[in-house]
C-alpha cells in the first residue's frame, strides 16, 4: 500500500511540474580579463535567451583547451573561439559550423609590443632587433597571440622562437601580456591588437612604458562556432536562429566590449588559411 501511494505521489508531482526545456549552454575562449569576459557573456546569454525563447547559459573555461574539450563533449553547443582554435574545435566534432564572426575578423592583426628599456623603434617590417630579446606569446592556443606571429617570427628569422629569443614564454591572455611587457618582465611580445586598443582606450596602459614596434598583415580570426546537431536537440531550424541572433545582435554598448562593430556571416571555408599556416608550422597536423 505504502509503495502504490509512493508511486502515485510522485506520478502526481511530474504531471503537476512543467517541463523543463533544454538549456542551450555556451562558452568562449579566455583571451582577457575574466572579469570582463563573464560581463560580456552574461550579457550574450541575456540577448540570445530573449531572441531564441530557450534558457541560455554562459560557462566559462580556464584555457583554449578547456574551450575545445567543453565543445568536444557537448558540454556546450556554441563557442566563440579564435581562429585557430575553431579549427581545432571543428576538426573535432564533425558537422560543427562557423556561423558568424565580427566584422573586424576578416581583416586581424597582431600588434608586437616592446618595453621602452629594448630601444627597439617602430618599422613596417618585423624589427631584426627584436632577436636576442625576452618574447612572450599569449596563450599556447591563440591564433592572434601564438599562431600568426610565430608564423611571422619564423618567416623572418628562419628559426624557432627559441632559437631567436633569449627566453620564450606564454602569459596566458593578452591583457597579461601587455602587463608583462609592461613591467619590463618581458621586452617584447605579441598581443590582440583589439584588446590592446580597447585597453589603452580605457586608460589601462602605460603607453610611455611599452608601445607598439610592428603590426603585422591582416587574416581571418575569431567566430561563433556552433555544434551540427543543435536542430535535432533544440528543433528545426534553430542553427539558423542562432546565427540570425548574433548577426541582428545591434547593442552598441554589447558590440563594444568584444569590441566589435558588428557581426557577418562566417563559414568554415573562411578559415583554411588559419589551418595551413598551423599545418606548416607543425601546431597542428
Amino acid at each position: 500500500m505504502l509503495k502504490q501511494l509512493k508511486r502515485a505521489l510522485l506520478l502526481s508531482l511530474a504531471l503537476a511540474s512543467p517541463v523543463m526545456a533544454e538549456t542551450f549552454v555556451f562558452t568562449a575562449i579566455p583571451d582577457a580579463d575574466e572579469t570582463k569576459l563573464k560581463e560580456r557573456f552574461q550579457s550574450v546569454a541575456d540577448y540570445l535567451s530573449e531572441q531564441l525563447d530557450v534558457d541560455v547559459r554562459y560557462v566559462p573555461v580556464k584555457s583554449y583547451a578547456a574551450a575545445i574539450s567543453a565543445f568536444r563533449n557537448n558540454q556546450v553547443q556554441l563557442a566563440w573561439f579564435g581562429g585557430l582554435s575553431g579549427v581545432q574545435a571543428r576538426a573535432l566534432v564533425p558537422g560543427s559550423e562557423a556561423i558568424a564572426q565580427g566584422e573586424e575578423d576578416t581583416e586581424f592583426v597582431t600588434y608586437f609590443i616592446a618595453h621602452k628599456s629594448a630601444g627597439i623603434e617602430s618599422s613596417e617590417e618585423l624589427p631584426k632587433a627584436v632577436k636576442d630579446k625576452t618574447f612572450t606569446f599569449g596563450s599556447k592556443g591563440s591564433t592572434s597571440g601564438r599562431l600568426m606571429p610565430e608564423y611571422y617570427i619564423r618567416e623572418t628569422f628562419d628559426a624557432a622562437p627559441e632559437e631567436v629569443f633569449s627566453r620564450v614564454g606564454f602569459s596566458g591572455n593578452h591583457s597579461r601580456t601587455i602587463r608583462l611587457v609592461e613591467a619590463g618582465t618581458y621586452e617584447v611580445g605579441a598581443v590582440n591588437y583589439a584588446v590592446w586598443e580597447s585597453e589603452v582606450e580605457a586608460g589601462t596602459v602605460d603607453t610611455d612604458a611599452v608601445s607598439i614596434i610592428w603590426e603585422t598583415p591582416p587574416y581571418q580570426d575569431y567566430q561563433w562556432t556552433i555544434r551540427g546537431d543543435v536542430n535535432e536537440r533544440f528543433g528545426d531550424g534553430f542553427k539558423s536562429k542562432v546565427q540570425q541572433a548574433l548577426i541582428n545582435m545591434d547593442d552598441p554598448e554589447l558590440l563594444k566590449t568584444f569590441p566589435r562593430s558588428a557581426f557577418i556571416p562566417a563559414s568554415n571555408d573562411d578559415y583554411t588559411s588559419i589551418r595551413e599556416t598551423a599545418e606548416k608550422i607543425g601546431i597542428i597536423e
